[in-house]
């Protein structure tokens, strides 16, 4: 049966036959009669042009004058032209022998602009866009930018933010240009309402779901956001699940099927898992074969998996590191370890053999590095433990990279390194260590203020790498409410090539304790050292420090503590020289300058006055810092202080007279008035022994016990006459504390938030400590390398305290600089 069409279509139709007749004839339109399409171009005319040149479209176009062309040549050229991306519209006509192009342009992106992105990075979306044809100079294709859209919705549905928006808004300028917004409404993650693990027969879900990132919310989730939806997390959290059958031996373990659901307002998440378990198998030979390089039984030595035990891929897969590990640092860079395993379902048994294949062995062409911008390579070589020339090794690469981050010049994890096989040869490598600047020092107009100091005022040149040379440097004026100091430091760690270090310190300072919450007196000191570093091991270092110093004291009857006066006194003089030496030991395991989350930090020094100096004494210090990574959410820090000073050689005696007619003297057993000069009778024996003083240790504050006013704990004394309690320090120092990080609460490197828990005290003299005198408190503290400085704040409750003690819950330091 045959359909009769429409009247309104043959219309439609005889219209546009008719409209054809009394078109201008083009190229195209002709190219059914080939006597009437085919011409020699006598020359070519572009019409339409803006921002691109002509010469760009002679470039691309397939025909030239004196070209015969026809038809087939016509879809040639206009598909070489709109391959160039530059154009939305082309079209082709013919004026006599004259080829016309007539093209309209695609606009320019002038500015390329995204906001509201707070889960992907600019810098990381930019390189994106730019891969895609989004970037600012580039043309302007709205396919491409549908693209983006759907790409960019991708990349937030796998961090599980159903509900974002992206809204490009594109806005015309003037010479064809555009300006490209992207609005990015990312709004909130799905959050995980339920899990259910089906099939786990031979253990409880809660089990299986120990080590999960992913998690039904809870009431931690606002810390670990474990219950914020990720396809990525979903599946590495199912490769767990199998990764914890596998090391229990069940080599028949599969997930089966996983379904995830989505609630109607894409706020709620469900998942289901299925699996099959399987049964326990054991391992029924473990051999190695290949070109195992070292022997046998060395070999053996880094297998872990024996005959007979449970199947365990963490095994297996630490026995193929170990063995690539040994080959590694012997120069075998590529080494693989193949293990292939026979598995006998009936037996329930499986063999393994490790195929080891060493690769070439390689050495180490040349040593670079990218990203130092004002670090010279010679500080960063001088840091290096594989050498150029020498076989690779792993273990040296590793530890130079270790020491590179504790330099503290690059920022925190920065520090990445790459092995390069140098093209044209199988034997020779080149190793790449890339690294990111970080500000290392300045020269600063600063201030700050905390409750103990007031405002501080500083002009400081401080570089810790100066020039780039890593030499450290230091020039400072201070001000404070207690303090004016000059000084000025240099240290050069790499004096000679075997890492002696050589410096020297210079420093003029006045100093009033009354206002540093200690006894009432003041002093002005001045000193010069000379300080010499030796390293030991990789993390082990001695270090001497030899100088002149003088000390002149300031202190007032009746308002400064009898201590401090009678101390003075026993001496006959107010000012104090000292030669002074202090030897030093370090152990430095840390992973990280700023921030570190594993490794320990330990300081013993001893400090004496030579004989010959005013007062002869001694100071012993230990420090001891230990990080503890407990998991990634937390990390615990020990740290212990210990401190304790006495005096050496023979006391400083002076009896104290006065004259007839003075006020009645302060009896004393030993001495008598036929130890005064005629005319004066027995006043008072003063002995200068101990600890001086003004060397004593001080306990309380942001930097030893938070919660109690910095300087205030231990022993205190009282003026002549006066109630006024004085804190004047102790020769025994004893303070702790356990600090856990949470590196997670916060998203970035430069603050860390932390609960702390301090305890410790100051004490006359070893016979006066006792445990029941320890004070503690607890709190939190929040510690942020603000670009304008650090800041230090914490709150903390006191555990342990008396009445008398100057409690201070709330302290911060703001330091800064411009």
């Amino acid at each position: 049966m045959t359909r009769t069409p429409p009247r309104r279509l043959l219309a439609l139709a005889l219209a546009t036959s008719l409209a054809s007749l009394h078109t201008a004839p083009t190229l195209a339109q002709t190219a059914s009669a080939p006597s009437a399409s085919s011409f020699t171009v006598s020359d070519i005319r572009i019409d339409g042009l803006q921002r691109i040149g002509a010469g760009t479209i002679f470039t691309y176009l397939p025909i030239e004058r004196g070209d015969t062309i026809d038809s087939a040549r016509i879809g040639e050229a206009m598909r070489a032209l709109y391959k160039t991306g530059f154009f939305e519209d082309i079209r082709l006509d013919r004026d006599g022998g004259i080829l016309v192009v007539t093209v309209t342009e695609r606009p320019a992106i002038n500015t390329l602009t995204l906001s509201g992105n707070k889960d992907l990075k600019t810098e990381d979306l930019m390189t994106n866009l730019k891969e895609i044809g989004i970037a600012e100079g580039e043309t302007y294709d709205r396919l491409a930018l549908d693209r983006v859209t759907l790409e960019l919705n991708r990349a937030y549905n796998n961090r599980g933010k159903y509900n974002v928006e992206i809204n490009p808004t594109i806005t015309r300028l003037d010479r064809n240009r555009v300006d490209v917004t992207i609005n990015i409404n990312e709004g909130k993650a799905a959050r995980i309402r339920h899990i259910n693990l089906t099939g786990n027969e031979k253990f409880e879900e809660e089990q299986l779901r120990e080590r999960w990132e992913s998690n039904e919310s809870n009431w931690l989730s606002w810390y670990r956001r474990d219950d914020q939806y990720s396809r990525e997390k979903l599946s590495g959290d199912l490769e767990k699940l199998n990764e914890f059958y596998l090391d229990r031996g069940y080599v028949d373990f599969s997930v089966d099927s996983t379904q995830v659901a989505i609630s109607p307002d894409k706020k709620d998440m469900y998942v289901t898992a299925g699996m099959t378990e399987g049964e326990i198998y054991t391992l029924s030979e473990v051999k190695i074969t290949g070109d195992t390089v070292l022997s046998q039984e060395q070999i053996k030595r880094y297998v872990l998996v024996k005959e007979g035990q449970i199947f365990s891929r963490t095994f297996l897969e630490l026995t193929s590191d170990s063995i690539i590990a040994a080959l590694g640092n012997i120069g075998y860079a590529f080494a693989e370890v193949n293990p292939i395993p026979d598995i006998n379902r009936e037996k329930r048994t499986v063999g393994i053999n490790l195929q080891v294949v060493p690769g070439p062995r390689v050495t180490v062409r040349r040593l670079a590095f990218k990203g130092n911008t004002r670090t010279t390579d010679e500080v960063l070589r001088r840091e290096m433990r594989q050498f150029e020339g020498a076989w690779f090794s792993q273990a040296a690469i590793d530890r130079s990279k270790v020491r590179l981050q504790r330099l503290g010049f690059f920022e925190s994890g920065s520090v990445e390194v790459e092995t390069v096989p140098v093209a044209g040869t199988s034997d020779q490598v080149d190793v790449v260590f890339n690294v990111k600047e970080t500000t290392s020092g300045s020269f600063t107009f600063g201030f700050g203020y905390s409750q103990l100091s007031g405002l501080t005022t500083t002009l400081q040149l401080s570089q810790n790498n100066f020039l780039g040379t890593g030499n450290q440097i230091s020039v400072e004026v201070q001000r404070n409410t207690y303090l004016q100091r000059y000084s000025f430091s240099f240290l050069n760690p790499y004096f000679t090539d075997e890492g002696l270090s050589l410096g020297y310190n210079m420093w003029w300072r006045e100093f009033d304790n009354s206002d540093f919450n200690t006894a009432q007196y003041s002093s002005t000191s001045a000193a010069a050292q000379a300080v010499l570093g030796l390293p030991l091991t990789e993390n082990d270092s001695v270090s001497l420090v030899f100088g002149i110093d003088r000390n002149q004291i300031l202190a007032f009857p009746g308002s400064s503590p009898r201590t401090v006066t009678d101390y003075i006194d026993a001496f006959g003089q107010s000012t104090f020289h000292s030669w002074r030496a202090e030897l030093g030991w370090a152990r430095d395991t840390r992973n990280d300058f700023f921030t570190p989350t594993y490794g320990t930090y330990q300081r013993l020094s001893a400090e004496v006055t030579l004989p010959g100096s005013t007062a002869e004494y001694f100071k012993l210090n230990y420090e001891f810092s230990k990080y503890w990574p407990l998991n990634r959410y937390m990390v615990l820090n020990t740290r212990a202080q210990l401190g304790y000073g006495d005096s050496y050689g023979s006391d400083s005696i002076r009896v104290m007279c006065r004259a007839e007619g003075s006020p009645p003297p302060i009896p004393r057993k030993t001495y008598s008035d036929a130890d005064c000069a005629p005319g004066t009778t027995l006043d008072r024996v003063v002995v200068g022994t101990g600890l001086p003083f003004f060397e004593n240790f001080y306990a309380g504050g942001v930097r030893s016990l938070r919660g109690f006013r910095d300087n205030t704990l231990g022993p205190v004394d009282f003026a002549t006459g006066s109630s006024f309690r004085q804190p004047i320090g102790g020769a025994v120092k004893t303070t702790g504390s356990l600090e856990m990080y949470f590196p997670a609460l916060l998203d970035t490197p430069a603050a860390r938030v932390s609960a702390f828990l301090d305890a410790g005290n100051v004490f006359k003299d070893v016979d006066s400590f006792d445990v029941g005198e320890l004070r503690a408190s607890a709190g939190v503290a929040l510690l942020w390398r603000a670009p304008v400085g650090p800041i230090s704040i914490s709150y903390a409750f006191p555990l342990r305290s008396e009445e008398t003690d100057d409690l201070e819950r709330l302290q911060f330091t703001f330091g800064g600089a411009f």
